[in-house]
């Protein structure tokens, strides 16, 4: 069995992801960053998803990203927006897929794996350099050239398999698959115990989804 790194944020997207990995008859290793977000509770999912996705392993790589912030989702200084903006939104994280992407591909070649799968998508995304198909493309020919088992003939692929998916065709997939959304965390600025805002871009874009999958939505809120 062929193994492959998937990259598990704890949000509807990676969940799903790493369903379509295992469906694929990959041996998954889940990988989830602790970067120093607004909360841990994106992580506690990533546990719970990892373990009832069938995860091989699941390891939590600690990252400070807020040490150079430039985010609102790092910086508690720059306020999470809730309502949409133009260009490239204050919710971008300066490379942050560059960077995950970087130790995914550290581990696989550890692992003796040559696929690493990430749940971007260039549909529904909200304006991130490092949602789209040309980064994907990018960085997997960086992928090929930058580490020793590439150099000496492995042929490193990523796989992206959202990239052009609504998030209601996304969850349509995930519901094929037996995905437990009510797991799975997207708000920005979820609570301790994982409930969501129901105000900010992922949220809208995940009630969305589910109201154009018709399916209910497992989403926790906070009742203010």
């Amino acid at each position: 069995m062929s193994k492959a790194v998937i990259l598990l944020s704890g949000g509807l997207d990676s969940a799903t992801v790493l369903a379509i990995a295992k469906a694929a008859g990959y041996e998954c290793y889940a990988l989830s960053f602790d970067y120093g977000q607004r909360h841990a509770a994106e992580l506690d999912a990533a546990g719970s998803i990892a373990t009832e996705g069938g995860a091989a392993e699941h390891r939590i790589i600690h990252l400070d990203l807020s040490s150079i912030g430039g985010s609102a989702l790092t910086d508690p200084a720059i306020e999470v927006p809730e309502s949409p903006s133009g260009g490239i939104p204050v919710t971008y994280v300066p490379a942050r897929n560059t960077v995950f992407l970087a130790v995914a591909l550290g581990w696989a070649e550890v692992l003796g794996a040559h696929d690493i799968f990430v749940g971007i998508n260039a549909v529904d995304y909200s304006g991130y350099p490092d949602c789209r198909p040309a980064f994907v493309e990018a960085f997997e020919q960086l992928a090929n050239v930058a580490v020793k088992a590439a150099v000496e003939g492995a042929r490193f692929q990523v796989h992206a398999p959202l990239l052009e998916n609504t998030k209601g065709e996304i969850i349509h997939r995930g519901m094929a698959l037996g995905v437990n959304y009510s797991n799975t965390v997207s708000c920005y600025q979820a609570d301790n115990l994982g409930r969501a805002c129901g105000r900010c871009d992922a949220c809208r874009l995940r009630a969305a989804g589910f109201e154009d999958a018709g399916v209910p939505d497992p989403t926790r809120y906070i009742v203010e």
